[in-house]
Protein backbone atom coordinates (compact mmCIF):
# COMPACT_ATOMS: atom_id res chain seq x y z
CA UNK A 1 0.00 0.00 0.00
CA UNK A 2 1.16 3.49 -1.45
CA UNK A 3 1.75 6.09 2.24
CA UNK A 4 0.16 9.09 1.91
CA UNK A 5 2.15 12.28 3.03
CA UNK A 6 -0.06 15.02 5.60
CA UNK A 7 1.14 17.75 6.51
CA UNK A 8 -0.11 19.55 9.81
CA UNK A 9 1.17 22.98 11.13
CA UNK A 10 1.22 23.94 14.66
CA UNK A 11 1.25 27.57 16.25
CA UNK A 12 1.70 28.91 19.69
CA UNK A 13 2.57 32.69 20.35
CA UNK A 14 6.54 31.02 20.76
CA UNK A 15 6.50 28.51 18.09
CA UNK A 16 5.85 27.05 14.69
CA UNK A 17 5.98 23.13 13.96
CA UNK A 18 5.68 21.41 11.06
CA UNK A 19 4.44 17.58 11.11
CA UNK A 20 4.37 15.16 8.32
CA UNK A 21 3.31 11.39 8.93
CA UNK A 22 2.64 8.75 6.69
CA UNK A 23 -0.59 6.63 6.88
CA UNK A 24 0.33 2.62 5.79
CA UNK A 25 -0.75 -0.71 6.11
CA UNK A 26 1.67 -1.10 9.36
CA UNK A 27 0.03 -1.02 12.32
CA UNK A 28 1.03 1.82 14.73
CA UNK A 29 1.92 -0.64 17.31
CA UNK A 30 2.70 -4.14 16.26
CA UNK A 31 3.29 -5.46 19.69
CA UNK A 32 0.04 -4.65 21.46
CA UNK A 33 -3.68 -4.87 21.59
CA UNK A 34 -5.37 -1.60 20.16
CA UNK A 35 -7.67 -1.00 23.72
CA UNK A 36 -5.70 1.34 25.55
CA UNK A 37 -2.52 0.80 27.28
CA UNK A 38 -1.90 2.45 30.08
CA UNK A 39 1.21 3.39 32.30
CA UNK A 40 2.04 1.16 34.58
CA UNK A 41 0.26 -1.68 33.17
CA UNK A 42 0.55 -5.37 34.34
CA UNK A 43 0.76 -6.48 30.50
CA UNK A 44 4.35 -4.18 30.37
CA UNK A 45 7.88 -4.80 31.45
CA UNK A 46 8.56 -1.75 33.98
CA UNK A 47 12.06 -2.61 33.45
CA UNK A 48 12.00 -2.70 29.35
CA UNK A 49 12.21 0.97 27.82
CA UNK A 50 8.79 2.05 25.19
CA UNK A 51 10.35 5.38 24.21
CA UNK A 52 14.50 5.52 23.52
CA UNK A 53 15.98 8.21 22.02
CA UNK A 54 19.31 8.46 20.35
CA UNK A 55 20.09 11.98 20.52
CA UNK A 56 22.36 14.86 22.31
CA UNK A 57 22.87 16.25 25.77
CA UNK A 58 23.73 19.93 26.18
CA UNK A 59 25.29 21.74 29.06
CA UNK A 60 23.70 25.20 28.65
CA UNK A 61 25.82 27.99 30.18
CA UNK A 62 22.73 31.06 30.01
CA UNK A 63 23.81 35.01 30.74
CA UNK A 64 21.07 37.23 30.65
CA UNK A 65 22.32 40.79 29.76
CA UNK A 66 20.39 43.98 29.29
CA UNK A 67 21.37 43.56 25.22
CA UNK A 68 23.78 41.52 23.22
CA UNK A 69 27.39 42.37 23.05
CA UNK A 70 29.01 44.02 19.83
CA UNK A 71 32.06 42.35 18.34
CA UNK A 72 35.07 42.79 21.20
CA UNK A 73 32.59 44.21 23.57
CA UNK A 74 32.18 43.31 27.36
CA UNK A 75 29.37 44.13 28.74
CA UNK A 76 27.80 43.20 32.62
CA UNK A 77 24.94 40.63 32.58
CA UNK A 78 22.19 40.38 35.03
CA UNK A 79 21.77 36.91 35.74
CA UNK A 80 24.08 33.20 34.97
CA UNK A 81 22.88 30.08 35.37
CA UNK A 82 23.36 26.48 34.11
CA UNK A 83 20.77 24.06 32.73
CA UNK A 84 20.05 20.90 31.14
CA UNK A 85 19.57 20.76 27.22
CA UNK A 86 20.54 18.98 24.08
CA UNK A 87 17.31 17.96 21.81
CA UNK A 88 17.58 14.53 22.45
CA UNK A 89 17.68 14.75 25.93
CA UNK A 90 15.09 17.05 26.75
CA UNK A 91 12.67 14.98 24.33
CA UNK A 92 13.42 12.23 26.22
CA UNK A 93 12.67 13.84 29.48
CA UNK A 94 9.25 15.36 28.70
CA UNK A 95 8.70 11.38 28.00
CA UNK A 96 9.63 10.69 30.99
CA UNK A 97 7.79 13.38 32.67
CA UNK A 98 4.73 12.01 31.15
CA UNK A 99 5.06 8.54 32.38
CA UNK A 100 7.04 6.72 30.09
CA UNK A 101 8.94 4.77 30.52
CA UNK A 102 11.84 5.64 28.35
CA UNK A 103 16.04 4.90 27.65
CA UNK A 104 18.64 7.46 26.43
CA UNK A 105 21.56 6.45 23.86
CA UNK A 106 23.99 9.40 23.99
CA UNK A 107 27.56 10.21 25.07
CA UNK A 108 29.06 12.74 27.40
CA UNK A 109 32.06 13.52 28.34
CA UNK A 110 34.40 12.19 31.40
CA UNK A 111 33.50 15.65 33.54
CA UNK A 112 31.53 17.07 35.72
CA UNK A 113 29.03 18.07 33.22
CA UNK A 114 28.63 14.60 32.16
CA UNK A 115 28.08 13.30 35.58
CA UNK A 116 25.82 16.11 36.37
CA UNK A 117 23.96 15.04 33.09
CA UNK A 118 23.77 11.15 34.30
CA UNK A 119 22.36 12.42 37.20
CA UNK A 120 19.63 14.64 35.62
CA UNK A 121 18.50 11.56 33.75
CA UNK A 122 18.32 9.34 37.28
CA UNK A 123 16.25 12.24 38.86
CA UNK A 124 13.90 11.69 35.71
CA UNK A 125 13.59 8.31 36.33
CA UNK A 126 15.10 7.58 32.52
CA UNK A 127 17.50 4.81 32.16
CA UNK A 128 21.07 5.66 31.73
CA UNK A 129 22.60 1.91 30.71
CA UNK A 130 23.19 3.61 27.07
CA UNK A 131 24.29 6.95 28.44
CA UNK A 132 28.29 6.72 27.54
CA UNK A 133 30.93 8.51 28.90
CA UNK A 134 34.71 9.55 27.17
CA UNK A 135 37.65 11.08 28.52
CA UNK A 136 38.57 11.88 24.29
CA UNK A 137 35.82 14.81 24.38
CA UNK A 138 34.15 17.67 26.87
CA UNK A 139 30.10 17.12 27.52
CA UNK A 140 28.48 19.25 24.80
CA UNK A 141 27.87 22.92 25.88
CA UNK A 142 25.94 25.65 24.61
CA UNK A 143 26.97 29.66 25.60
CA UNK A 144 24.34 31.60 25.74
CA UNK A 145 23.31 35.04 25.67
CA UNK A 146 19.50 36.36 26.14
CA UNK A 147 18.58 40.28 25.96
CA UNK A 148 16.08 42.00 27.43
CA UNK A 149 13.81 41.11 24.60
CA UNK A 150 14.44 37.18 24.39
CA UNK A 151 17.01 37.41 21.82
CA UNK A 152 19.69 35.35 22.07
CA UNK A 153 23.15 34.25 20.23
CA UNK A 154 24.23 31.35 20.97
CA UNK A 155 27.86 29.59 20.29
CA UNK A 156 27.46 25.19 20.73
CA UNK A 157 30.25 22.89 21.33
CA UNK A 158 28.85 19.60 20.08
CA UNK A 159 31.97 17.72 21.72
CA UNK A 160 31.38 14.12 23.38
CA UNK A 161 28.12 14.48 21.19
CA UNK A 162 30.03 13.42 17.65
CA UNK A 163 32.21 10.68 19.86
CA UNK A 164 29.03 8.36 19.71
CA UNK A 165 29.34 5.68 17.18
CA UNK A 166 27.80 3.02 15.33
CA UNK A 167 29.50 0.51 17.30
CA UNK A 168 27.51 2.61 20.44
CA UNK A 169 24.27 1.69 19.32
CA UNK A 170 24.82 -2.00 19.12
CA UNK A 171 25.43 -2.25 23.03
CA UNK A 172 21.54 -0.56 22.70
CA UNK A 173 20.67 -2.88 19.78
CA UNK A 174 17.65 -4.57 22.24
CA UNK A 175 16.28 -1.38 24.20
CA UNK A 176 16.27 0.41 20.29
CA UNK A 177 14.26 -3.33 18.90
CA UNK A 178 12.15 -3.76 21.53
CA UNK A 179 11.21 -0.71 22.24
CA UNK A 180 7.54 1.49 20.66
CA UNK A 181 9.04 4.10 19.38
CA UNK A 182 12.71 5.70 18.60
CA UNK A 183 13.26 9.14 18.57
CA UNK A 184 16.18 10.91 16.96
CA UNK A 185 17.76 13.96 15.47
CA UNK A 186 20.61 16.12 13.99
CA UNK A 187 22.57 16.92 16.75
CA UNK A 188 24.75 14.11 16.60
CA UNK A 189 26.50 12.38 13.32
CA UNK A 190 23.21 12.10 11.10
CA UNK A 191 24.64 8.61 10.26
CA UNK A 192 24.31 7.70 13.35
CA UNK A 193 20.91 8.52 14.02
CA UNK A 194 20.24 7.11 10.25
CA UNK A 195 21.56 3.40 11.22
CA UNK A 196 19.11 3.71 15.04
CA UNK A 197 16.12 4.31 12.51
CA UNK A 198 17.30 1.65 9.92
CA UNK A 199 16.97 -0.60 12.88
CA UNK A 200 13.89 0.24 14.82
CA UNK A 201 12.20 0.60 11.43
CA UNK A 202 13.55 -3.11 10.39
CA UNK A 203 11.90 -4.22 13.71
CA UNK A 204 8.47 -2.93 13.69
CA UNK A 205 9.26 0.20 15.95
CA UNK A 206 7.36 3.10 15.03
CA UNK A 207 10.10 6.36 14.60
CA UNK A 208 10.01 10.12 14.99
CA UNK A 209 12.80 11.72 13.32
CA UNK A 210 13.02 15.75 14.47
CA UNK A 211 15.58 17.42 11.63
CA UNK A 212 17.21 20.19 13.61
CA UNK A 213 19.78 21.41 13.15
CA UNK A 214 18.77 21.27 9.57
CA UNK A 215 21.92 20.07 7.26
CA UNK A 216 22.12 20.16 3.58
CA UNK A 217 21.95 17.37 1.03
CA UNK A 218 19.78 14.99 3.93
CA UNK A 219 19.89 11.06 2.89
CA UNK A 220 16.83 10.11 1.64
CA UNK A 221 16.68 7.26 3.72
CA UNK A 222 15.93 9.69 6.29
CA UNK A 223 12.26 10.32 5.10
CA UNK A 224 11.69 6.75 4.03
CA UNK A 225 12.91 5.43 7.51
CA UNK A 226 10.68 7.84 9.12
CA UNK A 227 6.96 7.39 10.38
CA UNK A 228 6.94 11.01 11.73
CA UNK A 229 9.03 13.85 10.19
CA UNK A 230 8.45 16.45 12.50
CA UNK A 231 10.68 20.18 11.65
CA UNK A 232 10.74 23.03 14.23
CA UNK A 233 11.48 26.35 14.72
CA UNK A 234 12.29 26.46 18.55
CA UNK A 235 14.08 24.13 21.06
CA UNK A 236 12.24 24.19 24.14
CA UNK A 237 8.65 23.74 22.77
CA UNK A 238 9.16 21.85 20.05
CA UNK A 239 11.04 19.33 22.12
CA UNK A 240 8.06 19.00 24.44
CA UNK A 241 5.80 19.04 21.78
CA UNK A 242 8.09 15.66 20.20
CA UNK A 243 8.56 14.07 23.53
CA UNK A 244 4.71 14.31 24.26
CA UNK A 245 4.21 12.83 20.86
CA UNK A 246 6.26 9.91 21.34
CA UNK A 247 4.60 9.09 24.50
CA UNK A 248 1.23 9.11 22.94
CA UNK A 249 2.17 6.56 20.27
CA UNK A 250 3.68 4.06 22.45
CA UNK A 251 0.87 4.16 25.45
CA UNK A 252 -2.18 5.34 23.31
CA UNK A 253 -1.78 3.44 19.89
CA UNK A 254 -5.72 3.75 19.58
CA UNK A 255 -5.99 7.94 18.92
CA UNK A 256 -5.86 9.05 15.76
CA UNK A 257 -3.07 11.24 14.26
CA UNK A 258 -4.70 13.83 14.64
CA UNK A 259 -5.65 13.51 18.50
CA UNK A 260 -2.16 12.97 19.15
CA UNK A 261 -0.91 16.16 17.33
CA UNK A 262 -3.59 18.08 19.37
CA UNK A 263 -2.54 16.88 22.76
CA UNK A 264 1.04 17.16 22.41
CA UNK A 265 0.71 20.65 21.17
CA UNK A 266 -1.26 21.53 24.54
CA UNK A 267 1.38 19.97 26.50
CA UNK A 268 4.13 22.11 24.53
CA UNK A 269 1.61 25.37 24.73
CA UNK A 270 2.16 24.40 28.62
CA UNK A 271 6.03 24.49 29.10
CA UNK A 272 6.03 28.18 27.25
CA UNK A 273 4.26 29.79 30.05
CA UNK A 274 7.75 28.86 32.50
CA UNK A 275 11.34 29.43 32.38
CA UNK A 276 13.78 27.80 31.06
CA UNK A 277 13.87 24.45 29.32
CA UNK A 278 13.70 21.04 30.55
CA UNK A 279 12.67 22.83 33.85
CA UNK A 280 9.50 23.90 31.88
CA UNK A 281 8.42 20.27 30.32
CA UNK A 282 4.96 19.79 32.92
CA UNK A 283 4.80 16.66 34.72
CA UNK A 284 1.89 14.34 33.92
CA UNK A 285 0.01 15.00 37.38
CA UNK A 286 0.12 18.48 36.69
CA UNK A 287 -1.49 18.46 33.82
CA UNK A 288 -5.54 17.91 33.09
CA UNK A 289 -6.05 14.14 33.38
CA UNK A 290 -8.65 13.99 30.63
CA UNK A 291 -5.25 14.10 28.19
CA UNK A 292 -4.61 10.77 29.08
CA UNK A 293 -8.65 9.68 28.83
Amino acid sequence: MSCCQTHHPLHTDRYRLYIRWKISARPLCPRVMPERLRVGSSRMDPLSPQVVVVGSCMTDLVSLTPRLPRAGETIHGSKFFIGFGGKGANQCIQASRLGASTAMVCKVGDDSFGNNYIENFKKNKVCTDFVLQTAAAATGAASIIVNAEGQNAIVIVAGANLLLSPEDLTKASGAITGARVLVCQLEITPQVSLEALRAAHRSGVRTIFNPAPAVADLDPDFYSHSDIFCCNESEGAGDSFIGALAFFMAYYPQLSMEEMVKRSNHIASVSVQAAGTQTSYPQRDHLPQDIFS
